[in-house]
Parts: structure tokens; C-alpha cells; sequence
């Protein structure tokens, strides 16, 4: 009976949403001008900015454009409600409901005031600088207010490096524009409503011909969102922005936690899904608003979930009365300071290296270790020399077939017209002799040995970039000193790199050490797209490997495709003016045992969280994790561009582990040792900006490698939010995690913390406050303290720590969260017939470990009374 009662009470509240949305409907005069007027602090608003939110601006999208406005640290997540809010949904006394209309009433006299003159000025500079061609090479300083002609510099060239600091935005603007070697990147607005899911991330980003976008296995995850952006248009024109802010107000005031991850940006459908004039039942709509698609003006946007159009119309239709007998959140976590920017241990007390790491032993090649150069002539300083002295070919399944192999061949015409099997390489070398004069010569000299693909392939990118972004003194740089310079490069790989390259294959422990000099050449091969058997879509030799040539980089018209351009330009102009000298080293790990997650006894480790800086600028020494494609380098060499690909193409010796390492299993990860950083860069996916050249200061190990590791690990790709809950869905992330940051006879004391973040939280779906658990417990485990990086999240960076605390103040083991991760899944995941579950995880672990607490005190109390 009292479930029956209260859905009839929420049908009558509903109905008098309605009257009220009806009523406040016919009082609105629609009006265009509305979103340039000026918005007056009423209660309401003070209410958003109490919870660190920003006004709700209602701009209309412009196309294929970017917004000057800064990521701001806005939270994801609002501090968990209160067992008494989550009770309070459908129990409303009619006080409540009087409350509402003449709250509904207030709010809509805000329907036609005005913006302030500076958020229209600022809207007025970003649709100038939308006009603006690509011609220019600016690095965008995303400070809200963009200048036109100013030209930084350049990445072919180093004019312009004593000047670049200021010409990036003016001296008051470089602090928040900041690159990889400051704090942390700027953040911008993306131009559209760009969703992770159009990053090329998907286990296959690495196969066939076609952008990035077109490939993602999320194409009708955004024509979903396109199309819920159209209905959210629709809906804001007939109510206004008062309306849709005075809503939430009244949603946020009667406890719903539907709110909790619900950014304050229009640009946010699940509210506004219904046809104008329909108030829905508060419950089922503000369920949809949750798992609502969010576009943020801070990198964590790209860290959401999107749910499944099923998922969103199952949770508008369905309304579930709460359920009866749930125990009621007690445990609130201590309040923190608020003007913190990190938590946790000290980041100068953790370990890095070389301080942390012990003396190596004498490189030297052996069967589980392939060595490139002669480590007898190894001296600082010195181009190491390749091993063996004269070229050695292997054409196998086991090792990189090389172009300029003698069993390269490829069909050529005699002067009779017969085809005939010539070798390839002989054709390459002609083809790439001819003088480029522009970027059609390069087209052409590029197709003239990959004629199966003169049809295919498509240089609109590559192009653009030499008619529209260079300047013309840039332009006549490239083609008259970069590019042959290049050639050379490309064409010197007998002599330089003289020995077979053996393929990490899959359940293989195996290295590779080569010199940055020979690396500098395979990347100059790939790069005019010479290397055999790669250009195979499916179902072909090397389709278990990712892209190695670089003609899916010069397709399209993506605004990501120049920027990326500049960024390889500035390294190949870099290693060709000077040789580097140093080593690099591919490791990939297979492991075949895995703790016993459920019976470890080890206590967490050190933490130190922040949400400022980035692992590359502020994790130096450490272990940095690169949130890998299980084809590691994801879609560098498309359209791909968050956190791997940015790696990548700021360290560019990692693309060549895309030539040598197979798709990585569950069991294993690729380890890089020694790469160096080319470029610094500001904003993210479609902000990104090549900023300028980087002189890499870190120091040396005895084997001439940089003292920067990093380590690739694929997240798991979770299609349903609840899965990631699943007890094999958690071990295999433990697993996962735990091989990239195991090492074998190395003590805990010599090794160095891990420098992490959000890890397959963006177009894979991982929940962050799960995810960073996983790896705190990983690290444990394998004896290593944990850096964590938030990217600009406030919220989580405390919850984290606020969880930290309290699970190493409750003495809890990694055994101990295990188990409470999986009575999680069976209480709160396993039966739950929603999108996602109604307690959140952090909260169920304190109220569980706080009620078996209080139970244990209980026990005593009434031992010590029976003893008494």
C-alpha cells in the first residue's frame, strides 16, 4: 500500500508540473536577442555558484570552429546526497509543491535579461576568430579573447623561439595557456559537440584508409547526440534559459541526486529530451539527465560516459519507486581545505629516478634481448654505430620486412610493357630523388611505388597544410631543406640500421635497444609510407599490428591533421639539423601469474593526487602511464588525438613500437624506456595546439637512454557502464594495470612511483573513482606509490584522497577493498535494472566499513556488560 500511494502522489506532483510548465509557457515571448542581454544574481544563480558551477550561458554552436574560452576546473561529480536526500524524491509534502510554482514564477522573469557586455564580448571575438582561414601557424593561447596575426614559432624553423613566449598570447596570457613542460595544458571548448567517441580509440582505429571518425565504433552514439542537441535547441528556444536553470534549481532543492554529475552547461541533453510544454515525472527524466551527454569547457569532458540511446529511453520511461529496507548513508568524509591543489604525501618524497634506481649492468645483446648497436663503442655524446657493420636481411614472419630488402619487390613495366618483379626499393630511391617543389611532387613521388593505392589514398590534409596553414617562406623551407634532409634520412636505412628487427609478438618477454638515429630513419620511412605488407586493411599479414605508414595522416580535412603535421615537422627538422645520440629500449612484458587479489594482505601505498600539471611535465623520473589502444599509439597516425596520441606525437620515437609490437593481450603491456620530448603543446582533442620546440633537459642512464619510461596498457572497453563493476571485468584491470607496473627482482625501494590518471575514462567508459582505485591497489601490489593526475577535477582529486585516508585510517588491506569491490557488484550492480546504481561505489565502501565498525563496537560493548 505505501508504494501505491506514493507513485499516485507523484503522478499528481507531475500533473501539477505540467499546469505550471503550461502556465510559465504562454508568459514567455520568445525573442533571439535573448542570449545577448544581461543575466542579474538572483537566489537561484547564487545557488550554482555556491556549488562551484558556472552560469548557464545559452550560445548557438558554430561550425567547425574553436572557442577561446579556458577548461575551467569545474567538478564532474557533486559531493554524494545524504540518506535524508535520497529518501526525499517522490515523499514531498504539498508545502513543497507551493514552493515550486512560486519558485517556477521567479525564475521565468529571467527569460529575457541580458548577458554581460563582456561574455558578449568575448562571444563577439570567437565568431571573428571562427572566420579566420587556417592559413595562419598560430599555437592558440585559449584565454577567452584570441588575436588575430599573431605568428609563433615555427616548427620548421627556429625563428621565433625568444619571441614565441609572448607572441602565444601577451604576457599575462601564457600562465593560463600553459604547455606539456608547465603545470598543465589549457583547456578549451571544443567547437562542436565533440564527443570522446570521435576519437580514434577503438580496437581496430588501426586498420584501413578512412578518418579516424569514420571508423569509431560510436557512430551512432553521436547521431544520437547530434540529434538530442537538436531537441535541446528546440527546447530552449520555446522556454528560455531562465526556465531551464530555474528547473534544476527546483530539482537540486528537493534532494534528487540526478544532478550529481551534471555539468552546468547547456550543451547537456538529457533534461530537455521531451517536447516543449511536458514537465516529466521528476524521477525518470532526471535519471536520463545523469547519464546525459556533457560538453565541458575542462579536459574531463572527455573523460564521460555516454550511454546507449536503449539505455536513455529505458531510463525516460521506467520510474522505480525506491526500494524498501536500504540502509541509509551515515559516513560524510571529513571536509577538506578548499584552497588545496594537491593532497596526499609530498610529490619531492616520491621516487624517481636515477635517484631511486640502481647501477645497470652492462648492455649487452642476448636471446631475450636485441641489440642494435655496438655497445663497445658506447660513449656519451657520440652517434652509437649500428651492428653489424654491412646490412643483414631477414624476410620472414618473425621480423620487420624491410624496405629496402632484396626480397622487396614489386611489379614494374619493362620497355615493352611487360610487368616484370623489380625491387621496390630501386623504385623508392628514384621516386624519392626527384626534386619536391610542392606538395603534389610529394603526392606523386609517394604513389608512384604504392600505385595499388593511387585511387585510395587521399592528400587533402597533407595539401592544405603546404598551400594554407605554412606561410610561404615556411613552405619553400620544406620542400627546398626539410624534406631532402628527410629523403636522405629515409634513404640511409641499410647503413644505419643494419640489423633485422625482431616483431614483439604476442606471449613474448622480449627487448629491443636501438639508437635514436636509426629510429629517426624508420620514422622518416614511414613517413613517405615506404614500409611493405602495411597498407592491408583486413584479414591480412600484419592486421594484427598497428599502422606504421603515414598516409592516413595526410587524408581529410580534420583541424587536428595540421597541428599534428607541425608537430612531426619540428621533430624530423630536429634530428636531421643534429644527430641525436642517445638509446631507446621496447620491452614488452607477458605475465603468466597474477596475485590473489582477494587474499593479499599488503596496505596501500603512498599517494600524492593533484589536479594541476600532466604525467610528461610533472611525473619526470617516474613510471608514466600512457592510457594505451590495445594497437598501442591509437590513431597518432590518423585523427585520433587525447592522451596516447598526444604522447606520441610530442615524443615521436614511440610511433615506431606501432612497426615492431603486435596487439597487446590481457596479460601484457609495452614498456618504452629513454624517448625524448620534441614539442610542447596546450589543449586536448580538438583544442590541441602545437605550442613550440623542446629541449629535453632530462638526464641519462649508462646506456645513453633519457631516464623517462613509460608504459602502455590498454583499459578494458566497457559498452555498458555496469560491466566495469563485473568481478572479471575488475580482476582483469587489476591484472592489466599490475603487469605494467610489476617488475620482476627489482625491490620496491629501487622503484619509482607511478605517475597516472584517469585510465580508460574517456571513450571507454570507465567510471574515474573505479579506475583510480584499480591502480592505487595495482601499485600496492607491485610495491610502487601513485601520483595521481585529475586533469583539472577538482572533486575527484579530493574524493580520492578523502578514500585513500580512509581505507589506509581503517587499516584495510588490498584483499579487504577487493572483496568490498565485489559485495559492491553482487548488492548494488548485479540486479540493478537501470543504467547505473543508485549508491555510488566510494559511498558503499565507507557506509560498509563504518556499519562493520560500529557492529564491532557493539560486540565488544556487550562482551565487556556479559563479562561484567
Amino acid at each position: 500500500m505505501t508504494s501505491i500511494k506514493k507513485e499516485n502522489f507523484c503522478e499528481h506532483d507531475v500533473k501539477k508540473l505540467e499546469n505550471i510548465c503550461q502556465q510559465n509557457y504562454s508568459k514567455i515571448s520568445v525573442e533571439v536577442s535573448a542570449k545577448h542581454v544581461n543575466l542579474p544574481q538572483t537566489g537561484s544563480m547564487y545557488n550554482w555558484e555556491a556549488e562551484s558551477k558556472d552560469p548557464v550561458l545559452d550560445t548557438e554552436p558554430v561550425k567547425e570552429t574553436q572557442s577561446g574560452d579556458l577548461f575551467k576546473n569545474a567538478n564532474i561529480d557533486q559531493i554524494h546526497k545524504t540518506g535524508k536526500q535520497v529518501q526525499r524524491g517522490c515523499e514531498e509534502s504539498s508545502d513543497n509543491c507551493t514552493q515550486r510554482k512560486s519558485s517556477s514564477g521567479r525564475s521565468l522573469k529571467m527569460g529575457n535579461t541580458k548577458l554581460s557586455s563582456k561574455d558578449t564580448e568575448t562571444d563577439g571575438q570567437v565568431s571573428s576568430c571562427n572566420s579566420q582561414k587556417l592559413k595562419t601557424c598560430d599555437s592558440v593561447c585559449l584565454t577567452g579573447e584570441q588575436e588575430g596575426d599573431v605568428v609563433p614559432e615555427s616548427p620548421l624553423s627556429d625563428a621565433g623561439c625568444d619571441t614565441c613566449i609572448s607572441d602565444l598570447g601577451g604576457p599575462g596570457k601564457l600562465s593560463k595557456c600553459q604547455s606539456s613542460s608547465g603545470d598543465s595544458p589549457a583547456f578549451e571548448k571544443e567547437s562542436e559537440p565533440e564527443s570522446p567517441m570521435d576519437v580514434d580509440n577503438s580496437k581496430n582505429s588501426c586498420h584501413g584508409s578512412e578518418a579516424d571518425e569514420e571508423t569509431s565504433p560510436f557512430l551512432d552514439d553521436r547521431e544520437e547526440i547530434n540529434m538530442s542537441k537538436s531537441i535541446n535547441k528546440s527546447f530552449r528556444i520555446q522556454y528560455g534559459d531562465a526556465e531551464l536553470e530555474s528547473r534544476k534549481s527546483r530539482f537540486s532543492a528537493k534532494g534528487c541526486d540526478s544532478f550529481e554529475e551534471i555539468d552546468n552547461s547547456v550543451k547537456e541533453d538529457g533534461l530537455h529530451t521531451k517536447s516543449p510544454g511536458i514537465c516529466p515525472a521528476p524521477s525518470s527524466e532526471l535519471k536520463g539527465a545523469k547519464q546525459s551527454v556533457k560538453r565541458d569547457s575542462k579536459i574531463t569532458s572527455h573523460f564521460m560516459r555516454i550511454p546507449k540511446v536503449e539505455e536513455k529511453r529505458k531510463e525516460k520511461c521506467e520510474f522505480e519507486p525506491q526500494r524498501s529496507g536500504r540502509k541509509i548513508p551515515k559516513y560524510v568524509p571529513p571536509l577538506l581545505p578548499t584552497n588545496k591543489k594537491w593532497f596526499g604525501t609530498p610529490i619531492e618524497d616520491m621516487r624517481r629516478m636515477p635517484v631511486c634506481g640502481t647501477r645497470l649492468p652492462h648492455l649487452r645483446p642476448s636471446a631475450n634481448h636485441t641489440v642494435t648497436v655496438r655497445v663497445d663503442l658506447l660513449r656519451e655524446g657520440e652517434v652509437p654505430k649500428p651492428f653489424p657493420t654491412h646490412y643483414k636481411d631477414l624476410w620472414d614472419n618473425k621480423h620487420v620486412k624491410m624496405p629496402c630488402s632484396e626480397q622487396n619487390f614489386y611489379p614494374v613495366e619493362d620497355e615493352n610493357g611487360d610487368r616484370t618483379a623489380g625491387s621496390r626499393w630501386e623504385l623508392i630511391q628514384t621516386a624519392l630523388l626527384n626534386k619536391f617543389t610542392c606538395s603534389h611532387d610529394l603526392k606523386e613521388a609517394i604513389l608512384r611505388y604504392n600505385i595499388a593505392y593511387s585511387k585510395k589514398w587521399d592528400f587533402t590534409a597533407l595539401n592544405d597544410f603546404c598551400e594554407k596553414v605554412l606561410e610561404d617562406a615556411e613552405a619553400q623551407h620544406l620542400f627546398q631543406s626539410i624534406l631532402p634532409d628527410m629523403v636522405k634520412l629515409a634513404l640511409c636505412l641499410p647503413s644505419i640500421c643494419t640489423q633485422p628487427i625482431p616483431l614483439l609478438k604476442q606471449k613474448m618477454n622480449h627487448s629491443i635497444t636501438m639508437s635514436q638515429e636509426q629510429i629517426a630513419s624508420f620514422l622518416a620511412n614511414a613517413f613517405f609510407c615506404t614500409f611493405p605488407r602495411r597498407n592491408a586493411k583486413m584479414k591480412s599479414e600484419y592486421s594484427s599490428y598497428p599502422d606504421i605508414n603515414f598516409n592516413r595522416l595526410f587524408e581529410g580535412r580534420s583541424p587536428r591533421k595540421p597541428e599534428k603535421l607541425k608537430t612531426l615537422f619540428c621533430y624530423f627538422r630536429r634530428v636531421t639539423e643534429k644527430k641525436p645520440t642517445g638509446l631507446v629500449t621496447f620491452t614488452r612484458q607477458c605475465l603468466q601469474e597474477f596475485p590473489d587479489w582477494e587474499r593479499s594482505q599488503k596496505k596501500l601505498s603512498r599517494l600524492h593526487v593533484t589536479y594541476e600539471g600532466t604525467i610528461e611535465s610533472n611525473g619526470q623520473g617516474m613510471l608514466q602511464v600512457d592510457f594505451a589502444n590495445r594497437f598501442v599509439g591509437g590513431g597518432v597516425t590518423g585523427a585520433g588525438l587525447v592522451q596516447e596520441e598526444i604522447r606520441f606525437l610530442i615524443n615521436p620515437e614511440l610511433i615506431v613500437s606501432r612497426l615492431i609490437t603486435e596487439v597487446l593481450d590481457h596479460n601484457e603491456c609495452l614498456i618504452i624506456t629513454g624517448t625524448e620530448q620534441y614539442s610542447e603543446y596546450t589543449g586536448y582533442a580538438e583544442t590541441y595546439r602545437w605550442a613550440r620546440s623542446h629541449e629535453d633537459k632530462t638526464p641519462r642512464d649508462e646506456w645513453q637512454r633519457r631516464y623517462t619510461e613509460i608504459v602502455a596498457i590498454d583499459a578494458f572497453h566497457f559498452r555498458r557502464f555496469l560491466d566495469q563493476f563485473g568481478p572479471e571485468k575488475i580482476r582483469r584491470e587489476l591484472n592489466k594495470a599490475y603487469c605494467g607496473f610489476f617488475r620482476p627482482n627489482v625491490p620496491p625501494q629501487h622503484l619509482s612511483a607511478i605517475a597516472t590518471g584517469n585510465w580508460g575514462c574517456g571513450a571507454f567508459g570507465g567510471d574515474s573513482r573505479l579506475k583510480a582505485l584499480i591502480q592505487i591497489l595495482a601499485a600496492a601490489e607491485a610495491g610502487r606509490d601513485v601520483v595521481y593526475f585529475t586533469f583539472g577535477d577538482v572533486e575527484l582529486m579530493r574524493d580520492i584522497y578523502s578514500m585513500h585516508t580512509f581505507l589506509c585510517e581503517k587499516g584495510q588491506t588490498i584483499g579487504d577493498i577487493y572483496r568490498l569491490l565485489l559485495r559492491y557488484y553482487n548488492e548494488e550492480c548485479k540486479n540493478c535494472s537501470t543504467s547505473g546504481p543508485d549508491v555510488k561505489l566510494y559511498s558503499f565502501i565507507y557506509n560498509t566499513i563504518e556499519s562493520y565498525a560500529d557492529s564491532t563496537d557493539d560486540d565488544e560493548e556487550k562482551e565487556l556488560c556479559f563479562d561484567d
